[in-house]
């Protein structure tokens, strides 16, 4: 999963680069997991209206 990489300011991104399981974590942990913490929020919001 995690290979050594050599690069002249280690960044975030050279860190994404990876490979492909490494973006798959980073995308469900900033995107996916936030969508479905909003998803239940809203969903309770509008229960409470009716």
């Amino acid at each position: 999963m995690f290979e050594p990489f050599t690069d002249v300011v280690p960044s975030f991104f050279g860190w994404i680069n990876q490979g492909p399981l490494t973006l798959t974590i980073f995308l469900h942990t900033v995107i996916i997991l936030p969508m479905i913490f909003i998803y239940f929020q809203e969903k309770k919001r509008l229960e409470n209206e009716e």
